[in-house]
């Protein structure tokens, strides 16, 4: 019986999802508060960890990250709002396995909670007992299948893939998450002379940061506290294949050096030996980061990025290719069909304008949760708007033109009959932009992409001046 712990404050909701899931036949223990979730996780053995992002004495983040530390193989879910789909972003990249929405659709839960349980024991029976490894990725349940498209972009960066493919250069892919890096990284080893050698995908996000190095080069016994055994790492694992190193900025600086000189030398030296082991490797890495901005800041060395960057690609943001949107769609209903069993076929005219007039800030990753969550919640063959998150739906109203723009006043202007000093001006200018903002806010219900579009204004911007404004 799988042991689940669930991290919720409100007590009456955590209640009521305990006891379903203790329905269905799991093993439940339940708390309120991070240091709680700790304990419980430090002294029990836990499956999955359910946390919910708002808590008393921390956030579902933090837990997140503290728990992939201690414990890699550990499944987690995290409960968030539909407005925070950034932080729900940002959750998926440090290692969680899905997160879900409130309210929370029964279902739904119940479909994410097994499907992350049995990728819990795949993992663990194919990574951990043979290899030892901890952040080796399972294969990707979220962008299943890629697709070429039929934007200039995508056809572009198709052509770049096949160019540089057959070669032996590292690659350096760029991209926003969830636009599918990984995707492109595996095409890219798909069409290339080592497509019979194996795909080593490693989320360096996700690497402890004192055991990366045994991770990646590997480590002889006795090299350290709780190195019972000789470990392979993960470039000794991709021999005559490929190493895909995502989100490589998260690297520590000694990792760094380590990395570069391995890359120089084609060599590697395991933690605690002295033999050199010759590598046979080509390197992809991916990064939704400058990396050239940190390496100005001290944090990723420079000699590093120019041998990573032989060849660049960039992954193309969703926005910035709806007219593939279709083929994308169709893709992840086939996937949550099989998933869920259920045999929906397309979308209706009503969610079809709603998706392409989204914005879409999660890309891919957040599409594909649209999809599944919706193919649950339909009943007949197609899905409907009533299906989608209620956030979403008021996000789409017709834009409005009812609010006026703050229009800034030329300094020392005479106002009734005094100039107004320059200080007092600025002080005047903010609050009434600051007003305005709160007010489209609100009326948006808090949806930034919708906000930014009647303010005119880039969504960088926006949440520059809601964190300038204290209206987070």
């Amino acid at each position: 019986m799988a042991h689940i712990l669930l991290v919720e404050d409100d007590l009456t909701y955590s209640r009521i999802v305990k006891n379903f899931l203790e329905k269905n036949g799991f093993q439940v223990a339940a708390c309120a508060k991070v240091k709680e979730a700790q304990n419980l996780l430090s002294t029990e053995k836990i499956d999955l960890t359910i946390a919910d992002f708002r808590l008393p004495d921390g956030t579902g983040m933090e837990l997140l990250q503290w728990a992939k530390e201690k414990f890699p193989h550990m499944q987690i879910i995290l409960i968030t709002h539909y407005s925070d789909i950034r932080i729900a972003i940002k959750a998926m990249k440090l290692g969680a396995f899905e997160y879900i929405t409130k309210p929370i659709n029964p279902d739904e839960l119940l479909a994410t909670v097994r499907e992350s349980l049995s990728q819990k024991i795949i993992s663990t029976s194919t990574t951990s007992e043979a290899t030892g490894s901890t952040a080796v990725k399972t294969p990707p349940s979220s962008l299943s299948s890629y697709v070429v498209g039929t934007s200039q972009d995508a056809e572009k960066l198709e052509k770049h893939i096949q160019l540089v493919a057959p070669t032996d250069l590292s690659v350096l892919v760029f991209g926003e998450t969830g636009t599918g890096k990984e995707l492109i990284s595996k095409r890219i080893h798909q069409f290339s002379t080592r497509k019979n050698g194996p795909f080593v995908a490693i989320d360096c996000g996700a690497l402890p940061k004192d055991l990366a190095g045994s991770e990646l080069f590997g480590h002889v016994k006795g090299a350290f506290t709780g190195a019972l055994d000789n470990k392979t790492g993960h470039f000794e694992m991709a021999k005559g294949g490929t190493l895909f190193l995502d989100e490589i900025g998260n690297l520590s600086y000694e990792v760094q050096i380590q990395l570069l000189r391995a890359i120089q030398e084609r060599k590697i030296r395991k933690i605690g030996g002295n033999k050199e082991i010759e590598i046979d490797v080509r390197i992809i890495a991916a990064t939704n980061e400058n990396l050239l901005s940190q390496s100005g800041e001290g944090l990723f060395r420079e000699d590093l990025y120019h041998r990573l960057n032989e060849f660049t690609l960039h992954a193309i943001p969703l926005r910035g290719r709806k007219t593939d949107l279709e083929h994308f769609v169709q893709n992840f209903i086939e996937e949550s069909n099989q998933r869920l069993q259920k045999s929906i076929k397309n979308l209706s005219p009503e969610v079809w304008e709603i998706f392409y007039s989204y914005d879409w800030p999660g890309n891919l990753r957040e599409l594909r949760n649209m999809i599944n969550r919706a193919v649950l919640l339909s009943a007949g063959d197609r899905i409907e708007k009533e299906a989608l998150p209620s956030e979403l739906v008021d996000s789409q109203v017709g834009e409005t033109n009812d609010y006026p723009t703050v229009q800034p006043v030329l300094l020392n202007q005479p106002s009734n009959g005094h100039l107004i000093p320059t200080g007092d001006f600025k002080a005047h200018f903010q609050e009434q932009e600051k007003e305005m903002i709160l007010k489209v806010l609100q009326d948006t219900r808090y949806n930034k992409s919708k906000t930014a579009k009647i303010l005119k204004m880039d969504r960088k911007t926006l949440y520059s001046k809601m964190e300038k404004y204290g209206l987070e």
